[in-house]
């Protein structure tokens, strides 16, 4: 029998949780709100010079034109005294330009904020791309260091499974909508564009995300944050399950960043509920299903409520 590299696929899984917080943490950047401070300071006029002198006053040119004319009409009054009008009328008449020019010249161009730049489609191809590779990997770590299946629960799969992880999802729903409302109502701010943007548009991106969208993210999801990082570690390390269940909810917490302080909070409560009963059941399968019935749910819901308002 192959001794299990422990130490091999923590590292994999170390790396992965690594720059998986760190494309959260983009992500926040842009769906939170600091990329409309960018886009709003973009917006805002810039005065350069040519645009002082093309706006409206002429500074520059009347400027200019006092200082000669302050030098000019004491040499003008001593030598013919009677064309002081003439010239200070020329002096002081205004610059006539050939074309008409705007007021504004350069007019602010709103450029488009970056998660307009974005479709559901688009977004669904990334994010099933980008965690159907993160899993890919996980799994080709699994088999290459001989992790044992059970300690990532992957056992034989039954019809109690099933029943049981459709159970906990809808109770997990339920709660997370509880906790979305009661932390609108103290104040904290949670933030849905992520939701938003991924909700399709169609029929068939509807297809695509319950089929393919949704499974791989919550196969990803619950292989890296339950499976790795609760099964593997506790079996790998001797560190108490409880333990990592309490640390792989704020990791799956912190990855969730895009959703606002409010989200991070309810996230990672719902990530506890899914690590404890990872650690009760032992089954990967009941807690991808659990997982994948609160993202199946949330969708669907929202979008319905959306679409009546």
């Amino acid at each position: 029998m192959v001794t299990p590299n422990w130490n091999a696929f923590a590292g994999v899984t170390l790396t992965v949780l690594v720059v998986l917080i760190a494309l959260a943490r983009a992500s926040q950047a842009m769906f939170v709100g600091e990329d409309e401070d960018g886009w709003e300071e973009s917006e805002t006029s810039v005065e350069t010079p040519d645009r002082r002198v093309r706006n409206g006053g002429d500074e520059w040119g009347k400027d200019e034109r006092s200082r000669n004319g302050d030098e000019g009409d004491d040499d003008e009054r001593d030598t013919n005294e009677s064309n002081d009008s003439t010239f200070e009328d020329q002096d002081h008449r205004p610059t006539e330009v050939s074309s008409p020019i705007p007021d504004e010249p350069f007019p602010a161009v709103e450029s488009p904020t970056p998660v307009e730049d974005f479709t559901p489609g688009t977004l669904l191809v990334n994010v099933a791309l980008s965690q159907g590779l993160f899993g890919v990997i996980l799994v080709v770590a699994a088999v290459l260091t001989a992790i044992p299946a059970d300690t990532l629960g992957v056992r034989s799969v039954t019809a109690t499974q099933f029943g049981v992880g459709a159970l906990l999802g809808v109770a997990l729903y339920v709660a997370n909508e509880l906790g979305q409302r009661v932390v609108d109502a103290v104040g904290i701010e949670y933030e849905d564009s992520l939701r938003e943007m991924l909700t399709p548009d169609s029929v068939r991106g509807w297809v695509v995300l319950l089929v393919l969208v949704l499974p791989i993210i919550a196969g990803f999801e619950e292989l890296l944050f339950r499976s790795s990082l609760v099964g593997v570690f506790a079996a790998g390390y001797g560190i108490s399950p409880w333990f990592l269940v309490v640390a792989s909810s704020v990791a799956f917490a912190v990855g969730h960043g895009a959703q606002g302080p409010a989200g991070v909070l309810v996230t990672g409560t719902l990530g506890a509920a899914l690590a404890g009963a990872f650690v009760l059941t032992e089954s990967m399968v009941v807690v991808v299903v659990a997982h994948y019935l609160v993202n199946a749910l949330e969708f669907a819901v929202h979008a319905r409520d959306d679409s009546t308002e």
